[in-house]
């Protein structure tokens, strides 16, 4: 599992973009645009962090946002716009997303 947060995790009124995914056997340069859009994201305004998990050919993408604006910018970025088309035409065979607000969250940690 992989996970990043810029700050403290937000105890409430955030968002969560949920991306459900599994790849196709198709990935030449999948690694490489993953790589450049979190470098990018991470600096984007309003961007608070992600989780991911993979198995097999699925996977679960959670980016955490400060609110719906942010949302929007970063889904008008260029650079996200070239990974989405290269993921439409060549690297997911299935793709969900769902933006959620988060009115709670707690975590636990042993």
């Amino acid at each position: 599992m992989a996970k990043f947060w810029k700050t403290e995790i937000p105890t409430t009124d955030f968002y969560a973009v949920l991306f459900l995914s599994t790849r196709s056997k198709n990935l030449d340069g999948y690694a490489e645009m993953d790589e450049k859009t979190i470098e990018k994201v991470k600096l984007y305004e309003g961007f608070l962090g992600y989780e991911s998990i993979k198995s097999g050919d699925d996977g679960i993408f959670i980016s955490y946002w400060a609110d719906m604006e942010s949302i929007e910018r970063w889904k008008k970025d260029s650079l996200h716009m070239e990974a989405k088309n290269f993921g439409y035409a060549k690297w997911y065979d299935r793709l969900v997303t769902q933006i959620c607000k988060v009115n709670y969250s707690k975590e636990f940690i042993r």
